[in-house]
């Protein structure tokens, strides 16, 4: 495998990576939709690009961050919640023929578990189950599973996360004081940041392509109990719950991660 990879999206979770995969003795191609980052990738080491997909177009140096590699780790969210009309299908539809042309191996794609719609029954979701979500930005991820999986001219690893968590970044920030927080008796999916890079960087090292993978921290304590601790424990004021409505949720399982990777979770959520 070459020792460059290149990861379109440097944001919370892929400028962290970079940084990780520099310190593993990697050479990291980065991208940012901001001039001002640029400087930050800089001083990281990883080498910047200023790309910008759009329904129309790729725009900026693509043909440049895409050479010299052979995996390409594809960490954009949708971004819906900025802008609900985005047709992010549309925006990647227009990357498939560049990862092509510049003979782009592997492709791993960071999703999300929202792709699995949550239900009154709360169902264990493995690897293998269908994901079935009705919202739009679930739909679209799953269309662009889909059509990566389609391409038979790269593989393509479908990774998705449940919530992501890090020291600075924990949704009992966002929680604390809020009031009817609806289904208090989910079970919780997380992933500490440290484990999604860590499983990043195992996919790499193993060489595992071809597969679809589910990773949220194997306990699963439900929202209520889960919020109120993380509240008193950061000496925020704990959220408090609509206890009327029955709650929806699912469990992600991570079985598979742990079997074809051989990987321990190391930091609780």
């Amino acid at each position: 495998m070459k020792t460059q990879i290149n990861i379109m999206g440097c944001g919370w979770l892929g400028l962290s990576l970079a940084k990780e995969l520099i310190k593993d003795n990697y050479t990291v191609n980065g991208t940012t939709t901001t001039k001002e980052k640029l400087q930050v990738l800089e001083t990281h080491h990883i080498n910047p690009f200023l790309i910008t997909l759009s329904e129309t177009a790729v725009l900026g140096s693509y043909s440049e961050f895409l050479t010299g590699s052979d995996t390409l780790i594809i960490n954009i969210p949708p971004g819906l919640r900025k802008d609900p009309t985005k047709n992010h299908v549309a925006e990647l539809r227009l990357l498939m023929p560049q990862i092509e042309a510049h003979a782009i191996k592997n492709v791993l794609y960071i999703s999300s578990t929202s792709v699995f719609e949550n239900e009154d029954d709360i169902p264990v979701i493995t690897a293998a189950t269908t994901p079935n979500a009705t919202s739009d930005s679930g739909k679209q991820l799953i269309e662009i599973e889909h059509m990566l999986q389609a391409n038979s001219n790269f593989n393509t690893t479908i990774l998705r996360f449940g919530g992501l968590v890090g020291d600075e970044r924990h949704p009992a920030k966002f929680l604390s004081g809020k009031t009817h927080v609806s289904d208090p008796e989910a079970p919780v999916n997380l992933i500490h940041k440290t484990d999604a890079i860590g499983i990043i960087m195992a996919i790499l090292k193993n060489g595992l392509w071809n597969v679809v993978l589910n990773a949220a921290y194997p306990a699963h304590p439900n929202k209520k109990d889960y919020y109120i601790e993380q509240c008193e424990r950061k000496n925020l004021t704990p959220p408090s719950f609509n206890g009327v409505e029955k709650s929806k949720g699912k469990i992600i399982e991570s079985k598979l991660v742990v079997q074809l990777l051989n990987y321990s979770f190391k930091v609780a959520p």
